[in-house]
């Protein structure tokens, strides 16, 4: 492995493990409700091009790190589309 790509597999795995907190909160209160809805479809939306064009690139530091990425902001959305909203019952 390269330096180049070792540097990316280094900061996809920072920038992958800053969501788990999140993801801990949200999963331990049930509740995303602090959360922009419009944030998390563009955030989730935004990582899952960046997988693709990881797979594409054939750059493992990018679609590794995406990927794992989509999923804990993915579990995010999903708790936030799954709760009811207030006024909007």
């Amino acid at each position: 492995m390269d330096k180049t790509e070792l540097l990316g597999l280094v900061a996809g795995i920072l920038t992958t493990l800053a969501y788990l907190p999140q993801v801990a909160k949200t999963w331990r209160t049930g509740s995303a409700d602090d959360l922009s809805l419009p944030t998390l479809l563009m955030l989730v939306a935004g990582i899952a091009l960046w997988t693709i064009y990881g797979v594409v690139q054939d750059a493992p530091s990018v679609w590794i790190a995406n990927g794992i990425t989509m999923v804990l902001a993915g579990s995010i959305l999903g708790l936030k589309l799954r709760r009811p909203r207030p006024g909007l019952d």
